[in-house]
C-alpha cells in the first residue's frame, strides 16, 4: 500500500497508508495524527493543516494556489517548503511523500 511519512512536532517519524484521492490532511487525521487541527475541515480557509513539504518532494507536490498562498502567508513559521496539506491531493506518483506538521502559530 502507499505511504506517507509524517514528522510530528517532537520529531517522531509516522507511515501512514495513503489512498489516492485523499487530501494529505485526511490521511494525517485517519492516521490518528491530532496535532493536525484542520479546523476548517479541508476548505482551504485556514492554515491549521499547514506541513513543510520535505526538499525533494516540492516539485512534485507543486506550488501552492493563490487562496492557499494568502493563508499560509499569515504563519510566523512559512517556509519556501509551505502547504497546506489539505490541498495536496494524494496521487500514486506521492508514494512515500514527506512532510513536517509546521509549529503551531
Amino acid at each position: 500500500m502507499p505511504t506517507i511519512i509524517v514528522t510530528t512536532r517532537d520529531g517522531a517519524e509516522h507511515a501512514l497508508p495513503a489512498n489516492a484521492g485523499m487530501s494529505v490532511m485526511e490521511i494525517i487525521k485517519d492516521g490518528g495524527i491530532d496535532e493536525l487541527l484542520a479546523l476548517c475541515g479541508g476548505n482551504c480557509s485556514c492554515a491549521t493543516c499547514h506541513v513543510h513539504v520535505a526538499a525533494d518532494w516540492l516539485a512534485a507536490v507543486g506550488a501552492p494556489g493563490a487562496d492557499e498562498d494568502d493563508l499560509l502567508g499569515s504563519s510566523d513559521h512559512r517556509t519556501a517548503a509551505s502547504r497546506l496539506s489539505c490541498q495536496i491531493a494524494f496521487t500514486p506518483a506521492l508514494d512515500g511523500l514527506r512532510v513536517a506538521i509546521a509549529p503551531e502559530d
